[in-house]
């Protein structure tokens, strides 16, 4: 049996992920232009398997993963994940409650669709609110095709109190309204709708700051509705700027931090691995803008400019991936501030002790298709896709958020 770190590096490489480096990950490969037209999703039935000996397992809470669900055996009992739709990049999201009517043990066997695979370390809760890691021992992947470990199993205890289990931390639409709600109370926060997703949800911005709009800031985090641990870099990134300290007002009167932390809330809310209600990934639609959710940020940014004649100088898209990586502009390309994003990585990364920041630019001097490159050609903004590892301790993440904008605060005095 392969331990769960033993099998990473053969998963990143049959995921299209490069790890030839035994110190540094290579990260993705060159992005792959795809049609960004809405196609076709398969939405899950919300329902409650009752699986047999008193026990149930439902998907009837907002950003459940769960397709299928069947007992094996006394001791057995199947759960099936399945995407959105396919192709679809490796980001196999699972979330879904179990209980049963008297206290026993048993096994989740995990099984995918024909190209998925399980890829995140389970976490548990009692109140879907606090999530931990599972014990280790009581986690295997036994089975593994071509590198890839097709099924997985969870030995957990259910009760007649609700475990719920899960990918990563549950974050969902209601998270992110709670927590924008919560930093509206400033009066230096003002709340911008400037769009609808498929499904009717509001597409909003945050705008933070006091100042005249000749320099902005740009931050968008959960393109992408499994990347949890990039939305609490986001989170502890903002609330640094947000503080009540003299360094943090003195730059919110110089600059405008304009945020839309939830990009893809209908993804999120129907627990997709990847793609939004329009079966699309929305970080390849930054030249095309068919989805909504692109479209509408960057009309937004464009008529922001456009009535004020001032200019973005500064973006970040927070993501997660296998592990912490910087995704950077061609550092033989200059934008409206040359050097910031080498500056800040360097700087914020020196504190804390030990961490060597493993930074990518890209080889191209051409525009893509991702956020990252529009904030860059399209606003000359010095911009960088910041990826967070899904196992990377949560102290480690708040530490690379909070580090990044107050060395980006003092870069920019």
């Amino acid at each position: 049996m392969k331990s769960f770190n033993s099998i990473l590096a053969a998963m990143l490489v049959l995921a299209g992920f490069s790890c030839k480096s035994t110190t540094k990950w290579e990260g993705q490969g060159p992005i792959q232009i795809i049609p960004t037209e809405s196609r076709a999703i398969e939405k899950q039935v919300k329902q409650t398997y009752f699986v047999g000996d008193q026990v149930y397992f439902s998907n009837e809470f907002e950003g459940a993963r769960l397709n299928g669900a069947e007992k094996v055996n006394d001791t057995l009992y199947r759960v099936l994940i399945l995407p959105e739709n396919e192709p679809i990049n490796p980001s196999p999201w699972y979330a879904f409650k179990v209980w049963s009517e008297r206290a026993q043990t048993f096994w989740i066997e995990f099984t995918y669709s024909e190209n998925g695979f399980h890829r995140y370390f389970p976490k548990i809760s009692n109140d879907g609110n606090q999530f931990s890691n599972v014990d280790s021992l009581n986690f295997m992947l036994p089975k593994v095709q071509e590198g890839r470990p097709k099924e997985a199993y969870l030995k957990v205890t259910s009760s007649p109190d609700t475990l719920w289990i899960a990918a990563q931390d549950l974050v969902g639409t209601v998270d992110a309204e709670t927590w924008k709600d919560k930093l509206a109370e400033q009066s230096f926060v003002e709340r911008i709708e400037i769009g609808k997703s498929t499904e009717g949800r509001k597409l909003e911005v945050l705008k933070i700051g006091e100042a005249d709009d000749r320099e902005m800031l740009m931050v968008i985090s959960m393109q992408h509705p499994p990347e949890v641990t990039g939305y609490l870099a986001m989170k502890s990134f903002v609330e640094t700027i947000c503080e009540d300290s003299p360094e943090s007002r003195a730059f919110r009167k110089k600059y405008n931090l304009y945020l839309m932390p939830q990009m893809n809330p209908d993804g999120v809310a129907n627990g997709h691995w990847r793609h939004n209600a329009g079966g699309i990934d929305t970080n390849r639609d930054w030249v095309n803008f068919n989805q909504p959710e692109p479209k509408a940020l960057a009309a937004f940014m464009e008529k922001k400019v456009a009535d004020t004649g001032g200019e973005f100088v500064f973006a970040a898209d927070f993501h997660s991936t296998w592990e912490d990586i910087f995704y950077t502009i061609n550092e033989d390309l200059e934008g409206n501030m040359p050097g910031l994003i080498p500056k800040l990585i360097k700087r914020s990364s020196k504190r804390i002790p030990g961490y060597d920041p493993n930074i990518r630019p890209t080889e191209t001097n051409e525009r893509s298709v991702t956020s990252n490159s529009y904030f860059f050609f399209v606003h000359g903004a010095e911009s960088m896709t910041f990826e967070v590892g899904d196992n990377t301790p949560r102290d480690l993440i708040k530490q690379k958020g909070e580090y990044t904008a107050r060395e980006l605060m003092r870069l920019l005095k």
